[in-house]
């Protein structure tokens, strides 16, 4: 490459940076003012509509409040994946969507609840969507070869005997799906169809078969609703926590970069660089792709470009061994990407697997969390992989081509991880234990295993006209304390009605008596008219169903991951003690929620897929190099494995402290600068995040020692 060929490639990256900065900052700078460049913010950064339906049925079974509150949260994921959906007294459903503040929009696009219906030629109903197991929009080719876009319908077993006895009686005739008295598709049966399942074809797009399968998936509600009251509702948390997010990610980012140029020289120039321009695609992805960000949200970004660094730390350290070895400087480039390449990939799509499966079967923060883990993932190996080596090649082309640019690789002689373990796994078991003796202690004060908060267990909503319009600021600072006192409840949401003096907030269950003391501080206290204040109990807005998703989907997801590695590593050995690892990485936050009383909400979810994906990252990459120092063994023995272990630990111990040192300086200054609530999610990552590292080093690694000794195959 020619001298004048590195300066262009250069500018252009750099070109390319101030670009996307500016791009970003347009967006950033409008979000939360009502722009047009602006990202979707959820509920507790920028409000949105609140809808409360009156259940029309008399008495409704708890059943039947149930599946129409789950079913309610699938339609209104089509505006966002952040809406809730929630009991309120024994017979309304509130329905509370970000970013939306035309309600009488949002009412017209649900349409009236619980009116899907499939219809014979002559307009009889003959079954409905509860005899809809599931749909599915898909793609097939007809009998010439040409793609068709499809509807797949699994039926119930009393579904698929109303739909074989319809379709028996009506071939050749047109049988309408109506969905609110309109029809959403008037397909004509072609022949009976008896075995329980079925295709309806003619869309024109997979968009359009999608929206069908949406709306027959969904089914039709168990009750009838009436829409009983709407209102706009203002953030639960303001500009303050995205303004503190964005300081502590530029202070942030300034001493990662500081970091790694210190560490790495003129390689941490590159990563630097390359973060850049990877923080910047993140936020224009979020923006374009319309992803609903919330608090949450935002944590997990900014947790992300801490993990970015991650793929670049392997690649140099790949370079400075390189380079150790006596090797070019431009060999040294070439090759450490290429011996980099099998652990970044099989880092990555391992974490990348999770979330395509936390996507696909997760409801609502589920999917939004899987929606930005994805997009992390694949920009974060794209500017390792292709970014920073372009840049990397560019300033060895310009000058930098002697190797004490590239820094020296310090000889380490091996630890000795694998003579400890027995240290290592009574550590871990001690915490563990510690956790579990926690909740036991915890359940038998009565205070509950786990301090669950509104989200799982629901709680009392409270609206109060205040007299006065108070910032959050002040509801903070001068109203919430006095709450707090009176409820003990140290998890209280505020929640703004816009338009108006009126304050909702939520608190755990609360009897008469503390109703009634609640309303007399808030009279003597604040001079609020208690005959402006009503209490009603609401549902936890993570529904059991839910719950059941997201457990399932992380189920799933490990299963995937550990059939993943097992096929790339050829041997289960390394799968399970993975997977093991992950385990104890869940319980050892378990632990800190226990003892530390965590308020237990949607962030403990996000929590936990966070650190699940970390911590997976870092195994694979000490096991890829033992897989590699494996092959450099003939006679394979205890002793030798012993070796190979300690030795696969020592050389890429420097990468999984330094990804760990990056990560845990974003999230710390997440702690130290952000509001309240993102406190309670930034204290269990770091947590997570030393449990992860420690997990990678003294414990997965230590599993497959003991899993490869005392179940050698033959000729392993």
């Amino acid at each position: 490459m020619k001298k004048s060929k590195g300066v262009a490639i250069l500018l252009a990256v750099l070109l390319v940076l101030a670009g996307l900065s500016y791009y970003a900052s347009i967006i950033l700078s409008s979000t939360g003012k009502g722009e047009d460049k602006n990202i979707k913010l959820g509920l507790d950064l920028a409000g949105g509509v609140s809808i409360t339906y009156q259940v029309e049925s008399e008495n409704p079974t708890s059943e039947q409040m149930k599946d129409t509150i789950y079913k309610l949260q699938k339609r209104v994921e089509g505006y966002s994946t952040e809406a809730s959906v929630y009991q309120e007294g024994d017979d309304r459903i509130t329905v509370e969507i970000p970013g939306v503040k035309d309600a009488n929009k949002i009412l017209d696009e649900l349409g009236k609840p619980g009116s899907l219906e499939f219809r014979d030629p002559d307009g009889n109903v003959y079954m409905t969507g509860n005899d809809v197991k599931d749909a599915q929009a898909a793609t097939q080719q007809d009998n010439l070869g040409n793609k068709q876009y499809v509807v797949q319908l699994t039926l119930t077993d009393e579904g698929a005997q109303k739909f074989a006895d319809a379709t028996t009686a009506n071939v050749g005739k047109v049988c309408p799906i109506v969905y609110d008295d309109e029809a959403i598709s008037t397909p004509r049966v072609k022949e009976a169809i008896t075995g329980g399942s079925a295709v309806i074809d003619g869309m024109s797009s997979y968009e359009e078969a999608e929206t069908l399968a949406s709306n027959i998936r969904i089914g039709s509600l168990s009750l009838e609703l009436s829409e009983l009251q709407s209102q706009i509702v203002a953030a639960q948390l303001g500009t303050e926590a995205i303004s503190t997010a964005l300081k502590a990610a530029a202070i942030g980012l300034a001493l990662i970069a500081v970091f790694m140029i210190a560490y790495y020289w003129i390689s941490g120039v590159a990563a630097t660089i390359a973060l850049g321009i990877y923080t910047t695609m993140v936020v224009a992805v979020i923006y374009l792709f319309e992803i609903t960000l919330t608090l949450p949200g935002i944590a997990g970004i900014i947790l992300s470009i801490g993990m970015a660094v991650d793929a670049n730390v392997i690649i140099f350290a790949r370079i400075r061994e390189e380079i150790a070895s006596g090797k070019t400087v431009s060999t040294a480039i070439k090759t450490g990407f290429q011996k980099a390449l099998s652990a970044i990939l099989d880092g990555n799509i391992t974490t990348l697997i999770a979330a395509a499966v936390l996507a696909f079967k997760g409801s609502g923060f589920v999917k939004g969390f899987a929606y930005t883990l994805a997009i992390g993932i694949v920009l974060s190996m794209f500017t390792a992989l292709v970014v920073t080596r372009l840049v990397l090649h560019g300033l060895y082309v310009i000058g930098f081509r002697d190797a004490k640019f590239y820094g020296r690789q310090k000889d380490r002689r091996p630890m000795h991880f694998i003579a400890k373990r027995h240290v290592f796994f009574i550590v871990s078991a001690v915490i563990i234990i510690a956790g579990f003796v926690g909740m036991g202690v915890n359940k038998a004060n009565g205070k509950g295993a786990l301090n669950l908060s509104l989200e799982f267990v629901g709680g009392t909503s409270t609206t109060v006209d205040m007299g006065k319009d108070y910032t959050l600021a002040e509801l903070d600072s001068e109203v919430i304390p006095l709450i707090e006192d009176v409820t003990g409840d140290s998890s209280v949401q505020a929640q703004k009605v816009e338009g108006s003096t009126q304050v909702v907030f939520k608190t755990r269950s609360l009897d008469l008596d503390e109703r009634e003391q609640l309303n007399t501080t808030l009279e003597e206290n604040l001079g609020v008219d208690t005959s402006t204040v009503s209490s009603t109990n609401i549902s936890s807005t993570i529904s059991g169903e839910m719950t059941k998703d997201a457990v399932w989907a992380v189920v799933i997801a490990t299963i995937c991951m550990l059939v993943y590695i097992w096929f790339r590593f050829k041997d289960i050995r390394f799968a399970t003690s993975a997977i093991l690892a992950l385990i104890h990485d869940v319980l050892v936050i378990l632990t800190c929620y226990s003892l530390l009383r965590l308020s237990v909400g949607s962030t403990f979810i996000a929590v936990m897929l966070t650190i699940i994906g970390y911590s997976i990252n870092d195994t694979i990459v000490i096991f890829d190099r033992i897989r590699e120092n494996m092959h450099l063994v003939r006679n394979v023995d205890k002793e030798s494995l012993t070796e190979i272990a300690d030795r696969s630990i020592s050389q890429t111990i420097s990468r999984s402290l330094n990804t760990s040192i990056t990560t845990f300086v974003m999230v710390f200054l997440l702690y130290i600068l952000g509001v309240a609530s993102i406190k309670d999610f930034s204290l269990p990552l770091m947590v997570g995040i030393v449990s992860g590292t420690y997990s990678s080093i003294c414990i997965a690694t230590e599993l497959w020692f003991v899993f490869k000794t005392r179940f050698a195959k033959k000729n392993a």
